[in-house]
């Protein structure tokens, strides 16, 4: 099954339907938040069923959950924001709450720099980035790419999104 997560959109459209318009074969697009108020546009754009949303700090008016937890190809997802666990300053009340919830994949969104990585106890930590504003070096747009099958390990692969010439997005 493929997945492909993105976070940040901040209504800010053009980059994530150059991604859904390139992207093949995805049976779901999972969004971290701060779509405010793109979630409507980004469902009806998906080239897939399943768009899990959940609502970020700059989500104000929108009706999505903070968190969701669901089963992908055997694996147990955490999903959320994360600034409601204070991401901006590490990732360990995160890691925290997926244990709690059971979960061997987190995903998470609100600092704008893309993560991928494998905790001590066994999960795996994932921020696409943001694409719209990243903050990481070089400041491209970016998002991942899942692979996952039940009983296999995920697979990630983290995407940047080329600068169309002109250099602007």
């Amino acid at each position: 099954m493929k997945v492909l997560i993105v976070s940040d959109t901040h209504g800010r459209h053009e980059t994530l339907l150059r991604i859904l318009n390139n992207e093949t074969g995805y049976e779901m697009l999972i969004h971290c938040g701060d779509t405010e108020g793109g979630e409507g546009w980004i469902r009806q754009h998906a080239k897939c069923l399943s768009v899990p949303i959940v609502k970020g700090n700059n989500d104000f008016f929108g009706q999505l959950p903070h968190d969701l937890e669901l089963d992908i190809a055997g694996h147990h997802a955490f999903i959320t924001h994360g600034h409601r666990y204070g991401v901006s300053m590490g990732t360990e009340r995160l890691e925290e709450e997926a244990s709690s919830r059971k979960a061997d994949l987190c995903f998470f969104g609100h600092t704008h720099r893309p993560v991928i990585e494998k905790t001590e106890s066994g999960i795996w930590i994932v921020n696409p980035g943001s694409l719209s504003y990243p903050r990481q070096e070089g400041r491209d747009p970016t998002y991942v790419i899942m692979d996952v099958e039940e009983g296999k390990e995920p697979s990630f692969k983290l995407k940047k999104v080329m600068r169309p010439a002109g250099g602007y997005y």
